[in-house]
């Protein structure tokens, strides 16, 4: 069931209600409707969970919330106060929309993202005024793609090309750029047809020594490959992908980036993420390894294995080009195998980790029996086990260590009895009575295993036919 939803006027007036009514304090009466909104089943996420107040200017003045006033000071400044008069104003609502969701979302309903945009389109000659004006902007989008209008493109482009030069402001337009099209497909889809990529693109190659600059647009780059806008049936991620790689090299731009930060692991974490999102054709894997890509992943891990964010973000770019079988082999002969393990090792007791370290192994281990070898040899079917065994509540987890065993036995069958001393066959059984998911994969590898398992036929071809 849908969880239900009140309005901001509504949970202030309980608010109201409880300190005028029932004599409560502020905080005390704050309190109390949280907790009675939530125990009906309220989401309060869009609520502002504060007690508006009355300006000290005006107390003849409705009691507002604090972005609400600074949204009227801009609001009744649009058309005469200069922008230095209102700069202050738009740095305090941008303050205002950093504290929260709920802030964002109370300002938007009350119409601010026209105001925002024509400050923006206001102080577009101005570069410390347009700065202002887009970071209010970036701050206002974020969490809400759907605000974006035409016009709102069509300044962020303009504005893309008019401060190319100007790291601070192309940091604010792309991570505007971002906001708006994270989950929002048709905002992508206009962007890029009218021009977006080379403008994307082209900030890495400008700015490649400011870091931060280089990991905004990649970020925004990999946002661009997403599929995650539940409102359309098919998005065009593998398209966009396609063209960053074909027709703007967005692969060498974003290895030759890595290469420039190599002792930048913040940095690194996302070039390897975007990477990872590009590699979706056999030939764009190949040539990640040919730039040195899979080198510098490689690296990565071994020096940073102790990071466990970084070290799951590094496995699905290694998943991700070991997509090819030629890929594959370079990753074994790299040492990938054993930086693998000892990162699942160190790790153990993270899912993340274990869930992306087994989907390495497991991709590793397919079709390459020699690659079997080395995993078996290096701990990896034991790591596997061992994930299983702290995680049983995690059915990914679960899930990717059954394909493990799956691979390694598929043309090795040799490898099934090491495999089951180690308990396999319980914990794969365990796993299917637990989870539901894991009923196709877990029986998969009983069956490779050589162990009992009861496969259900569903259909025969029996008892009629498709056609009378």
């Amino acid at each position: 069931m849908a969880a239900r939803m009140i309005s901001q006027e509504t949970f202030d007036a309980a608010v109201k209600e409880n300190m005028e009514e029932f004599e409560m304090d502020s905080a005390e009466a704050l309190k109390e409707s949280v907790e009675q909104f939530e125990s009906q089943g309220v989401n309060l996420r869009c609520i502002v969970k504060a007690v508006p107040v009355v300006s000290f200017d005006d107390e003849q003045e409705e009691p507002k919330h604090e972005v609400l006033k600074m949204l009227d000071s801009l609001r009744t400044g649009i058309d005469s106060a200069s922008l230095k008069e209102v700069t202050v104003d738009i740095k305090l609502f941008t303050v205002q929309c950093s504290l929260g969701f709920a802030q964002r979302y109370l300002a938007a309903q009350k119409d601010a993202y026209p105001v925002i945009l024509s400050y923006c389109k206001k102080s577009v000659e101005e570069q410390e005024a347009v700065l202002t004006a887009l970071t209010a902007l970036a701050g206002l989008t974020d969490g809400q793609p759907d605000l974006m209008d035409a016009e709102g493109q069509q300044f962020l482009l303009n504005a893309l090309q008019k401060y190319k030069a100007d790291s601070s402001v192309m940091r604010a337009v792309i991570c505007t750029v971002r906001h708006c099209c994270l989950k929002h497909e048709k905002n992508r889809q206009s962007l890029i047809k009218a021009g977006v990529l080379p403008l994307l693109i082209g900030a890495i190659t400008q700015h490649g020594g400011c870091a931060e600059l280089v990991k905004m647009a990649s970020s925004a780059l990999r946002v661009m490959t997403f599929d995650d806008d539940i409102r359309v049936a098919f998005g065009n991620s593998h398209e966009h992908a396609k063209i960053i790689v074909l027709e703007h090299n967005g692969l060498k731009v974003l290895v030759d980036a890595a290469k420039a930060h190599a002792a930048n692991t913040s940095l690194l974490s996302e070039l390897c993420a975007t990477l990872a999102r590009l590699a979706v054709r056999n030939e764009f894997c190949q040539e990640i390894c040919d730039l040195g890509g899979l080198k510098l992943i490689m690296t990565l891990l071994a020096d940073s294995y102790e990071k466990p964010e970084l070290v799951r973000q590094v496995l699905i770019a290694i998943q991700a080009v070991a997509g090819n079988d030629d890929v594959k082999d370079a990753v074994v002969d790299a040492g990938g195998v054993q930086l693998i393990v000892i990162a699942m090792n160190r790790h153990m007791n993270n899912s993340s980790v274990c869930e992306q370290g087994c989907a390495c192994l497991s991709v590793l281990a397919l079709r390459k029996p020699d690659n079997c070898k080395v995993i078996m040899e290096n701990g990896g079917a034991l790591a596997a086990v061992q994930a299983m065994k702290i995680h049983k509540d995690a059915v990914n987890v679960q899930k990717q260590a059954c394909m493990v065993m799956r691979n390694l036995v598929g043309r090795m069958n040799e490898l099934s009895k090491p495999i089951l001393e180690m308990g396999a066959e319980a914990l794969i059984a365990e796993a299917l009575k637990t989870h539901e998911d894991c009923c196709d994969v877990g029986k998969a590898a009983l069956r490779d295993l050589g162990c009992q398992v009861e496969l259900r036929e569903l259909w025969t071809g029996k008892h009629g036919s498709l056609t009378n």
